[in-house]
């Protein structure tokens, strides 16, 4: 269990260089690129919709953060014991990955790849397929929780097809290093 801990606190460290834009990444043969999975077909309003609204969300990332946990936790309490690292990080964390999903969505080649290696990652850490529609539930709760009136039906359509389209993502990640691993 003690190699489990310290090589999720090392993919951490490899995350946060990555995600500031060093070089260091995970590169698994198979990766999808140019990308195995169509990005949603979003309007020019939808996309400034969904940049609104985690410019709302990300004025207050730690309050975003711990309700994201709270609701995470509460779907499913057991996935408490898959984080090792302090909320603080945890919420940089999910902001930067939120991010990075919203302002790549028009170039697919680019986040695919990405999102694939976050699954890949989370796999050595315990989290399983079912974790991310969990997950993604959560997700969905706080932006409700915190968009109040903001989170209308096309809103809400627009953040769920954003969303599915980063759990397929991800699930193709977690599927090529369950490969990986069985070999």
């Amino acid at each position: 269990m003690g190699s489990k801990v310290a090589y999720c606190f090392l993919r951490n460290a490899c995350n946060l260089a990555w995600m500031k834009g060093s070089p260091i990444q995970i590169k698994i043969p198979g990766t999808a690129v140019p990308p195995s999975l169509p990005c949603p077909a979003l309007s020019i309003s939808q996309r400034a919709l969904l940049w609104k609204h985690f410019t709302l969300v990300n004025k207050h990332p730690e309050i975003t953060a711990l309700m994201f946990y709270r609701n995470l936790f509460t779907l499913d309490p057991a996935l408490q014991a898959l984080f090792h690292t302090g909320m603080e990080l945890q919420a940089w964390k999910l902001m930067e990955a939120l991010e990075f999903a919203i302002a790549t969505l028009p170039n697919p080649a680019e986040l695919v790849p990405v999102l694939e290696t976050l699954g890949r990652r989370h796999v050595i850490c315990g989290a399983s397929a079912a974790h991310y529609t969990i997950l993604m539930t959560a997700i969905m709760q706080t932006l409700r929780g915190m968009l109040g009136a903001e989170f209308t039906p096309e809103a809400e359509n627009s953040w769920r097809a954003v969303l599915g389209f980063i759990h397929d993502a991800m699930l193709q990640g977690v599927r090529r290093m369950r490969q990986l691993l069985n070999n």
